[in-house]
């Protein structure tokens, strides 16, 4: 099985690249039994349902890259040499985490830790065929264009105390302080943000992740934000089933968002 998926568009193509990396459940069968049964039925951390809410994109011309495995098995948004995306003392899973985040192991063997050899063999398998995808996406839609905006995709559980005691704001944009989009796409981003009624943070409590920092190449005509969310702006307030009725509301906000860069875009 592909460690991604690809949804073409089916309207005109704009250069506008939606990814969705944490959205993946599966596990290969190689390594599923290495990990205790309830994380592989429902692996807790998952941004669940985001391809979903954002499954409107390709209509607008937009090109979708999703993950299929789960984060469990390989983070595609962390440091591929597993460097730390923050220094502020929180705790952050790893490449190839051992526990969620909340602390509870993975793995039926309560490993603290996955050796070099298996680390490589996910990155190869698993990790490097997403990140090629979207490289060579971008680097396609860029020579069409001669401009391309990537829009990574995440959600998150409303409090997590092991990130931050108090709850995060429905939605958090990051471009790396900065320096991953040009200036006119941050405000164009964050004044429609702003303009919805979800609370909005910029790059605070999260700046965008090892896929805002790669691929954000501003000086290069290749810009990158990431949009985090918490998961009852789509979910319900158990943050187990997706709700249509939040969900929609949300796709009007980011249809509207898309509107906008399109517009700087073209």
């Amino acid at each position: 099985m592909a460690a991604y998926q690809i949804i073409r568009p089916t309207g005109n193509v704009v250069p506008v690249v939606v990814s969705v990396p944490h959205c993946g459940t599966s596990f290969p069968e190689e390594l599923k039994d290495q990990f205790a049964g309830h994380h592989t039925i429902s692996p807790d951390d998952t941004d669940f349902f985001v391809d979903r809410l954002y499954g409107f994109v390709p209509a607008m011309g937009i090109t979708l890259i999703r993950a299929v495995y789960s984060r469990y098995v390989i983070d595609l948004n962390r440091d591929p040499q597993s460097k730390p995306l923050y220094t502020d003392g929180r705790i952050i899973t790893g490449l190839c985490p051992t526990t969620t985040f909340l602390g509870e192991p993975l793995y039926r063997d309560k490993r603290q830790h996955v050796a070099a050899e298996d680390v490589e063999m996910r990155l190869q398998q698993y990790y490097w065929p997403y990140h090629l995808q979207l490289q060579q996406l971008l680097a396609e839609i860029k020579e069409e264009y001669g401009e391309v905006l990537l829009w990574d995709c995440h959600s998150i559980r409303q409090q997590v105390p092991t990130i931050q005691p108090e709850k995060f704001p429905d939605l958090i944009l990051g471009d790396a302080d900065g320096s991953s989009a040009g200036s006119k796409f941050i405000h164009v981003a964050l004044d429609q943000l702003s303009s919805s009624r979800y609370s909005l943070q910029h790059n605070h409590p999260f700046k965008g992740g090892y896929i805002t920092r790669q691929y954000g190449r501003p000086a290069d005509k290749q810009h990158a934000l990431q949009l985090e969310m918490t998961k009852v702006n789509y979910m319900n307030d158990t943050e187990t089933e997706y709700d249509h009725a939040r969900a929609a509301r949300m796709q009007l906000l980011l249809k509207n968002v898309f509107d906008s860069l399109i517009n700087e875009l073209l």
